[in-house]
């Protein structure tokens, strides 16, 4: 391995260590010891999920090219997950609320064990049923324990600046040390006892299986609109009011589409653009760097939201600009740097640079996770959360869907023009919903001064 990959690592590993010891009171919260409690069973429920998610994901495309399928019979597959997220997405996501987001986080466990289970088959069918599981089991990650957390956290009269505490440490934890300890973990168990392409799999479904016995025994219930006369219509037409109705949960699910859309392009394109001529370079390090990126965005911004200014709203304006510069650097050193004619060897200076560039995007992902779940826990409906959040997804799943039937389509260039776009387009949305937001909160403050000049003395 080469002496840049240790370089950037190192870097990174120095950046965020340094980051963390060098928090000031200003960027702690205050918090009270039941609420520390309740956030460390959260934090470790979390990571059980995650840990769960993240070793699947490096050996899925293995595992089917060990089973013999073909790219096009790859590409099915993972539309389905994908398009079966889009399809039922929303309506699990309405039983959560309706049903319970305790129970639908439970759900999100059998669902995903069963899909883990499809993968001791080598039939086409049996993984094509595994990938509709694991869509559904998605939809339910990433809107229902976040559904269930909001819900608990009001429930209980906790600080509602405490949630940004909550999320940041999520992020920090859940898609940044969980993911890189998954991919080591996944890693010794297929190479260095060499159980196999399967064993990720059986892996992360123990774990599962572990998150979801604390659920079990930990966490209450607790409902979106828990009305027995209301079906799964009136649910989507009550949501789909709420997105209407209220331009700030619009953009909300707009900017999250754009962005989300514009990071999966991103994982299914990183590796051709910094080895387009079969260069070899080490993925599992890489990922651990991108997921080292992702810890540091986080940790920044659990000191962001840590303070009263700058507002989430003004800061991410910036984080999209950012993340788009970033994804630019692939169209910018084709011009700039003279394309490489030999096959194989070691990282170019064009895939070195872009490296760069994709760890500076993962760090604005770290930083957008947190922030995102800050601003859905405010403009968002309580009793229509899941639903409203799994509308969001639509999208992005359609959008998802477009760009693996069409990868080989379009040159790589083409397709980071297109995500840099679409971030610019985000940002411009997120002005556009703290323009609103100060907008309203001005006109609150002025009503209540209104308020306390019309109330009597009392002499």
């Amino acid at each position: 391995m080469e002496a840049f990959y240790y370089l950037v690592f190192g870097a990174l590993s120095a950046v965020v260590f340094g980051v963390e010891i060098s928090k000031t009171t200003k960027d702690r919260i205050n918090t009270s010891p039941a609420f520390n409690s309740f956030k460390n069973n959260y934090l470790v429920v979390y990571s059980l999920m995650m840990a769960g998610d993240w070793l699947q994901g490096p050996y899925v495309y293995f595992l089917y090219t060990t089973y013999g399928f073909g790219k096009g019979e790859i590409g099915q597959l993972f539309i389905a997950g994908f398009g079966s997220s889009m399809l039922f997405g929303t309506i699990v996501g309405s039983l959560a609320d309706k049903q319970g987001r305790r129970r639908a986080c439970v759900t999100y466990c059998i669902t995903y064990i069963l899909s883990c289970i499809t993968k001791h088959s080598p039939q086409y069918r049996v993984l094509m049923i595994g990938r509709v599981l694991g869509g559904i089991a998605t939809s339910l990650l990433f809107s229902s324990f976040e559904s269930w957390l909001v819900a608990e956290h009001n429930k209980r009269g906790f600080d509602q600046q405490w949630l940004s505490l909550t999320f940041s440490k999520a992020i920090f934890l859940g898609n940044g040390l969980v993911a890189i300890l998954s991919g080591l973990f996944g890693n010794f168990l297929v190479d260095t006892f060499q159980l196999g392409p399967v064993a990720p799999f059986d892996a992360a479904a123990c774990f599962l299986a572990i998150g979801m016995a604390i659920i079990l025994s930990s966490w209450t219930e607790n409902y979106g609109d828990p009305s027995e006369n209301k079906d799964l219509i009136a649910q989507f037409r009550g949501a789909a009011m709420a997105i209407a109705s209220d331009e700030k949960i619009a953009l909300l699910g707009a900017i999250q589409s754009l962005f989300e859309g514009s990071m999966y392009t991103f994982v299914f394109l990183w590796t051709p653009a910094l080895s387009p001529n079969d260069e070899e370079i080490p993925h599992g390090f890489i990922f651990a760097t991108f997921m080292l990126a992702s810890m540091l965005g986080s940790s920044i911004a659990s000191r962001l939201m840590a303070r009263s200014s700058p507002r989430v709203e003004s800061y991410m304006q910036i984080v999209f600009i950012i993340s788009s510069a970033s994804l630019l650097l692939p169209i910018v050193t084709s011009f700039l740097v003279a394309p490489s004619k030999v096959k194989g060897g070691g990282i170019s200076l064009s895939g070195c640079l872009q490296m760069l560039g994709f760890c500076t995007f993962e760090a604005c992902v770290g930083i957008f996770w947190p922030s995102i779940m800050k601003m859905r826990s405010q403009y968002i409906p309580e009793e229509a959360r899941s639903t409203i959040m799994n509308f969001f997804r639509i999208p992005l799943n359609i959008f998802v869907c477009v760009v693996l039937y069409n990868v080989n389509a379009f040159p790589i260039t083409f397709m980071f023009g297109m995500c840099s776009i679409f971030l610019v387009v985000a940002s411009i949305l997120q002005r556009r919903l703290l323009v609103i937001a100060e907008k309203q909160k001005t006109e609150v403050w002025e009503m209540k001064g209104r308020d306390n000049e019309a109330e009597p003395l009392n002499i």
